[in-house]
C-alpha cells in the first residue's frame, strides 16, 4: 500500500492544494466565509436567485407537504407529484416533448452518454468540456476522441474517418473556466452531416442566455431537431440543485430504462423541486435580471480594458483574468482576499497547465458599487503585482 502523504505534499509545494471554505451565511454578493466578511465574485448564482424569497417560500412549502427528502428512487417510490410537474415545466421551457430530472449535473451527464453509447461507437468532445463530460465518456466504453477548442474542421476531419458505430458529440454550450460559447449552428450541420448526435451542455447558459432564459441553443435560434441531447443545471442560474435532460420522447424513455446515474440514485427532495418550479416562474417573467447581468458584464470589461487588465473573450457572466501559474493566481487571489474580496483561483488540472486564472463572475445581485469596488481592487493588483 503506497503513502498517500508524498502526493498531498507535491499539490503543497505546487500551489495545487484545495481547501474547502466554511460558509456561514446564505448565497449572495455578501459573504460570511471561514468567520470573514467578503464580497463575493465567484458564484455560479447568475440571477440572484438562491436566496430569493419566492424560492425559499415555495422549498419551505415543499418541506411541509412532502418531507425532507424523497426516501428512494424515481423508479421506485421517490417520484413525487413536485418532480413530475417540474419535469413537465422544464420540457415546455426548453421546447422539447420531455425533460427528465437528475440528482446533479454530473449524473446527468454520465447517465446520457453512458446509455447512448457503448463499445464500438464514437464520443467527440472538445478538450475545454467539463470533467463530467469527459467522465462519462471513460465510463461509456465508447471510442473517445477530443478536438482542439472550437475547432470545427479538427471535428470534421476525425469524425470523416469514423468507420462504425454510432456518433456522439458533446460540448459545453458555455464553456465553464472560458466563458465564451461553443459554436453551435456549425457544431448542428456537422453533426446533421455524419448523422451524429448532439449533446449540449449549457450548465451556464440555461438561465441566462437565450430567450426568456432558454440558454445557448436558444440564443443560437436551434431547435431540438438541431441539437437533440439538451442538459441544464439547476443549482447556477436556477438557485437551487439538481439538473435536467430534455428531448424526445424516445432519448427521455431509454434514459428512464437505462441510465445508470438516474435509476440507481434517490431523487432530488421534492422540497427542491418546487423551490426549483418557483425559480423557473422568476428566470422567465424578469427578464430584467439578465438585463442587469448585462449591463454589469458590459461595465466590467469596459472597466477592466481602462485598467489595462488582459481579459479573455468572454461575453458572459463568467470573466476569467489569466494568471499562467498556479503560484501567480493563488498569490493575486490572496491579495483581492486581503482587502476583503473573494475571486477563486483557478488551477490545474481544472484548466490547463500554464493557464491557471482568476475566475471573475457576475450576478445581477451585484450592485454597481459593488463591482466598481472589484474594478479598484484589480487596479491595485494591477499596479502591485502585475496583473
Amino acid at each position: 500500500m503506497r503513502p498517500l502523504e508524498p502526493e498531498l505534499e507535491r499539490r503543497r509545494a505546487e500551489h495545487l492544494y484545495r481547501r474547502r471554505r466554511v460558509l456561514g451565511s446564505a448565497q449572495g454578493p455578501l459573504l460570511q466565509m471561514d468567520g470573514k466578511s467578503l464580497l463575493s465574485f465567484c458564484s455560479n448564482d447568475y440571477l440572484g436567485l438562491a436566496n430569493h424569497p419566492d424560492v425559499l417560500a415555495a422549498l419551505q412549502r415543499g418541506a411541509g407537504q412532502y418531507g425532507a427528502g424523497s426516501g428512494s428512487a424515481h423508479l421506485v417510490s421517490g417520484h413525487s407529484a413536485a418532480h413530475h410537474a417540474l419535469e413537465e415545466e422544464l420540457a415546455a421551457f426548453a421546447g422539447r416533448p420531455r425533460a427528465l430530472l437528475y440528482s446533479t449535473g454530473y449524473r446527468a451527464n454520465q447517465g446520457v452518454i453512458t446509455a447512448l453509447l457503448g463499445r464500438g461507437d464514437t464520443l467527440y468532445q472538445d478538450r475545454l468540456n467539463h470533467a463530467s463530460l469527459i467522465d462519462g465518456g471513460l465510463l461509456s466504453r465508447a471510442e473517445l476522441k477530443r478536438y482542439p477548442h472550437n475547432d470545427l474542421a479538427a471535428l470534421a476531419a476525425r469524425m470523416a474517418c469514423q468507420s462504425g458505430g454510432d456518433a456522439l458529440v458533446a460540448v459545453d454550450g458555455v464553456f465553464s473556466m472560458d466563458g465564451d460559447l461553443a459554436p453551435l449552428p456549425e457544431l448542428a450541420r456537422v453533426c446533421q452531416e455524419q448523422q451524429a448526435w448532439l449533446m449540449v451542455d449549457d450548465a451556464h447558459g440555461i438561465g441566462v442566455l437565450g430567450r426568456d432564459g432558454r440558454g445557448s441553443v436558444d440564443h443560437f435560434g436551434l431547435d431540438d431537431q438541431a441539437v437533440p441531447i439538451l442538459m441544464g443545471t439547476l443549482g447556477k442560474a436556477f438557485g437551487t440543485f439538481g439538473a435536467f435532460v430534455a428531448g424526445s420522447e424516445a432519448l427521455i424513455e431509454t434514459l428512464i430504462q437505462q441510465s445508470r446515474s438516474y435509476i440507481y440514485t434517490t431523487a432530488l427532495p421534492p422540497a427542491v423541486a418546487e423551490a426549483t418550479r418557483a425559480s423557473l416562474r422568476l428566470v422567465q417573467a424578469e427578464g430584467w435580471r439578465r438585463d442587469r447581468l448585462q449591463q454589469l458584464i458590459s461595465r466590467f470589461r469596459e472597466g477592466a480594458a481602462q485598467l489595462g487588465l488582459a481579459l479573455m473573450a468572454s461575453e458572459t457572466a463568467i470573466q476569467p483574468i489569466l494568471a499562467g501559474s498556479a503560484e501567480q493566481a493563488v498569490a493575486w487571489s490572496q491579495a483581492l482576499e486581503d482587502q476583503g474580496l473573494l475571486v477563486t483561483a483557478i488551477r490545474p488540472p481544472t484548466v490547463p497547465e500554464g493557464s491557471a486564472r482568476l475566475r471573475v463572475t457576475l450576478s445581477a445581485s451585484h450592485t454597481v458599487d459593488q463591482l466598481d469596488r472589484l474594478l479598484e481592487a484589480l487596479g491595485k493588483l494591477n499596479r502591485e503585482m502585475g496583473v
